[in-house]
């Protein structure tokens, strides 16, 4: 197991526009220090998309250095080009990287049994553990039961992060052996009451302790204190949902003052309205002090 709160981590930026490696490994740090057991590298909140190969290695081998010997660290390695995710894969595990997220391929819309080939031919160029990214609202289909069972058959699939709501889905998938995580925020509590690990989270950049906290309630058997807990959070989740990730939680981070720079376009950065309601739900989350007079 990667551990119960892994969180996907924003890129920081320097003001030319570069990776910032000493920023990012202050912030795997961080975060470690404050409720995660491991970090997600290069995933859609990290910016993937704009980095360059030499970039995404160089920022898995910062978060090993900073963290490595005391969490996870997970490479988002999956694209839309099932020979470039194998050869981010080689890369990842030749960098050290603890295990492969890779995302069900986007844009091309493949049938439920190319996405079986998909996963088998990246996990068979790999000794990773390879957690399989489920996520619709972003790549327009979902990996439905029948297929999940076929990729829990492939040895080194142990774990699928699942962007889904679908309570029956998520149920299937711990029934299948596979550790199941969630991909939304708002999912965790109900994931771990199915069975789930945990969260492939974003909010826990700012409330991490609090998520980590959760869980262990919620297995200490205290469920109405994990759920009161949870309540709590909800100006957490209505972050998230300011704005487009990782907009939202750059704005954040850069609020509380850890300095993570600007976005890559096609991204940009949130507007006054948008930055406002930012700060509204970290006040809420008691993270910040009233700005109202």
């Amino acid at each position: 197991m990667l551990g119960e709160v892994l969180t996907a981590t924003v890129t920081p930026f320097d003001a030319d526009g570069g990776v910032d490696l000493d920023r990012y490994q202050e912030l795997c740090a961080f975060l470690v220090d404050n409720g995660s057991d491991g970090v997600v590298v290069n995933g859609t909140t990290g910016e993937a998309s704009t980095l360059s190969e030499d970039e995404r290695v160089a920022l898995i081998r910062s978060a090993l250095e900073a963290i490595g010997d005391r969490a996870s660290v997970v490479a988002g390695t999956g694209t839309n080009s099932t020979a470039h995710s194998i050869e981010l894969t080689r890369q990842a595990q030749e960098a050290g990287a603890h295990a492969a997220l890779v995302v069900t391929p986007y844009y091309n819309k493949p049938p439920q049994r190319a996405i079986v080939e998909h996963f088998k031919a990246v996990a068979a160029r790999t000794e990773l553990p390879v957690v399989a990214y489920n996520i619709p609202g972003r790549c327009v289909i979902n990996i439905e039961p029948e297929t999940m069972a076929m990729l829990a058959e492939i040895p080194n699939v142990t774990a699928v992060k699942q962007s889904n709501d679908d309570l029956d889905q998520a149920r299937r998938i711990v029934e299948l052996g596979l550790d199941l995580y969630a991909g939304d925020d708002n999912l965790v509590l109900p994931f771990v009451e199915l069975g789930g690990v945990g969260g492939v989270c974003v909010h826990t950049h700012v409330v991490g302790p609090q998520v980590k906290e959760m869980i262990s309630l919620f297995r200490a058997g205290d469920v109405e204190g994990a759920r009161r807990l949870d309540e709590e959070l909800a100006p957490a989740y209505e972050l998230i949902g300011v704005v487009t990730g990782p907009i939202q939680m750059k704005a954040a981070l850069n609020l509380l003052g850890h300095d993570v720079g600007g976005l890559r376009l096609p991204m940009v950065e949130a507007s006054e309205e948008e930055t406002a309601q930012i700060r509204s739900c970290l006040e809420r989350l008691k993270l910040l002090e009233s700005s109202r007079v």
